[in-house]
C-alpha cells in the first residue's frame, strides 16, 4: 500500500526524523513541505489527531487515492494526480548536472516561482538530493528527490526556465535523478496533475508505468 499512501510511508519510514506527530497523524514541518498523512484506513481518532496537528487556520495536503473527509476537517481544494513508476531503462548519469545545496535555495525558489512544478519551500531541500543545470552561472533547470519510501523514492521539483524549455533538460534531469535513486537500491516514481498533458506525454515517452490515480486534497480544521 505504500505507493498509494506515499507520504505516510515516508514519514513513518526514512523521513520519520522530519515528522511532526500526533497519535497516528504525521506531517512535514511547514517550511519543508505542506503534506499531511494518515494510516491507510484512518480511524475517527486519527482524523481528530490530524485536525489537532494542523491547528486552527492551517492547511495540510493529503496525497492518496480519494478518501471521504469527515466533518472535523474542511476541504479547500482537490487536485487529481497520476502516479508513475520508472522502468529500469530510465536512469542515466548526466555530466552537466551539478549537485545543489543550501546556498542554492534562493535560486531554486526563484526558478520554482517562474515554473510552478509543485510545492518547494525554504527547507524542502532537506528531503533529498537535488541537481541542476547552469548556463553562464545561472540555474536554468533542476530536479530532485522528495518522498523517500522503504522501496521507492519520488522524483520531484522538475522544472526548466521558460527561456530554455524544449531542449530536453527535464528529461535529462529526470534520468540523472533516477540514476541517483537506483544507486540507493530504490525504484524511482513520480506524480503529476491529471490535467498536465505535457508531463504525462513525456512520462509515456520515457516508458514510465501508470501505478495509481490519486489526488491531493487540501484540508484544514473545520
Amino acid at each position: 500500500m505504500s505507493l498509494q499512501n506515499p507520504v505516510y510511508a515516508a514519514l513513518t519510514g526514512p523521513h520519520a526524523h522530519l515528522a511532526e506527530v500526533r497519535g497516528n497523524a504525521r506531517r512535514y514541518p511547514t517550511a519543508v513541505a505542506p503534506f499531511l498523512a494518515l494510516p491507510d484506513v484512518p480511524t475517527e481518532q486519527d482524523w481528530a489527531d490530524a485536525a489537532a496537528l494542523l491547528g486552527p487556520g492551517t492547511t495540510g495536503a493529503l496525497m492518496r487515492p480519494g478518501v471521504p473527509i469527515p466533518d472535523v476537517l474542511k476541504v479547500d481544494l482537490e487536485i487529481p494526480l497520476v502516479q508513475f513508476v520508472a522502468p529500469a531503462s530510465l536512469p542515466a548519469e548526466d555530466a552537466e548536472a551539478v549537485l545543489l545545496g543550501v546556498d542554492d535555495v534562493p535560486e531554486m525558489l526563484a526558478l520554482v516561482a517562474l515554473t510552478d512544478p509543485g510545492p518547494f519551500r525554504s527547507r524542502t531541500i532537506e528531503l533529498g538530493t537535488y541537481v541542476g543545470i547552469r548556463r553562464d552561472g545561472d540555474l536554468i533547470a533542476m530536479a530532485g528527490t522528495r518522498f523517500v519510501l522503504p522501496t521507492h523514492t519520488e522524483i520531484s521539483a522538475v522544472c526548466t526556465h521558460p527561456s530554455y524549455q524544449g531542449q530536453g533538460l527535464a528529461t535529462r534531469l529526470i534520468r540523472a535523478v533516477a540514476a541517483h535513486i537506483t544507486s540507493s537500491g530504490r525504484t524511482p516514481f513520480l506524480h503529476t496533475a491529471g490535467s498536465n498533458t505535457n508531463a504525462i506525454a513525456l512520462y509515456n515517452k520515457l516508458a514510465l508505468t501508470l501505478s495509481n490515480e490519486m489526488s491531493v486534497t487540501i484540508v484544514q480544521p473545520a
